[in-house]
């Protein structure tokens, strides 16, 4: 059944209300017309693009939550945190991520996005890796979006450690999996 455009619009604003992180291109699928057409809608209903949802939303939930480095450190748009609990972020890869011969993201920016969400989900001023093991499963590429969650696992009062867990996933399909020991300088529990 084809849904007038007011009907389509109505629906358009309820589903990005309801998840401000659906693309263009899933919003398309659902209504069954062309990217270009929810483009257009959602320029009539001044509804910005994904990047920008994506930015409001860090900036109002996030901005006084993370405080282990400055919100806009963090590489990729943390989408929901938990101090010391968990962690989530997003980073879409563009052309100047990936190696020009064959297109495949350079490591540096997955490691750079699971590195700086597990220093993120930290409760403390001052949080710092001290070391990690990290294992690039599958090749990422210009346009893929990754999805990366940072899991504390741990925590060693007496070193002042906490151990986090990092998994990052493009379509749902495993990527990047990183374990981090970060240094941090109160036990959880005792940051303010």
């Amino acid at each position: 059944m084809k849904r007038t455009k007011k009907e389509r619009q109505q629906l358009l604003i309820e589903t990005i209300a309801d998840n401000p992180f659906v693309t263009d291109d899933q919003l398309a699928a659902k209504f069954s017309v062309s990217v270009q057409t929810i483009r257009l809608d959602r320029m009539e209903l001044a509804i910005p693009e994904l990047r920008e949802r994506i930015k409001d939303v860090a900036a109002k939930n996030y901005e006084n939550e993370v405080k282990s480095l400055p919100l806009d450190e963090v590489i990729g748009e943390i989408i929901d945190i938990e101090l010391d609990k968990r962690a989530l972020s997003i980073f879409d890869v563009r052309e100047e991520h990936v190696f020009q011969r064959n297109g495949i993201a350079r490591g540096h920016h997955l490691f750079a996005q699971a590195n700086s969400l597990a220093v993120a989900v930290i409760n403390d001023e001052l949080a710092l890796t001290v070391k990690s093991s990290v294992v690039f499963v599958k090749p990422v590429k210009a346009g893929d979006r990754v999805v990366t969650k940072a899991t504390v696992r741990a925590e060693d009062k007496i070193k002042n450690r906490t151990y986090v867990d990092v998994q990052s996933t493009v379509d749902n399909e495993v990527v990047f999996i990183g374990e981090f020991e970060m240094y941090r300088t109160k036990g959880v529990g005792e940051a303010t």
